[in-house]
């Protein structure tokens, strides 16, 4: 979607050569998508230690619990997702 804005030539100059971006448009772009991603992820920060936390949960047994699941399932090591 075409887009004027009246942006300051100096910073943009100065965000495409930073980001070694060809155009301008790539620097705008990736400033944004860079913008849109800090935001989400300060977000997240803001939500710890604002949810309780079972303290009788038992991560151990639950992953033992997963990892004996039923036969006919397989579990992700076993089709080597992970390293061994």
């Amino acid at each position: 979607m075409p887009t004027n804005l009246a942006l300051d030539d100096r910073l943009i100059e100065e965000a495409r050569l930073a980001g070694r971006h060809k155009t301008k448009k790539e620097a705008v772009t990736a400033a944004l998508d860079e913008y849109v991603r800090k935001r989400k992820q300060m977000r997240i920060l803001e939500a710890f230690g604002t949810f309780s936390l079972d303290p009788a949960y038992n991560y151990k047994a639950e992953r033992q619990r997963k990892a004996s699941g039923s036969p006919g399932k397989s579990s992700r090591r076993s089709r080597g997702a992970y390293p061994s």
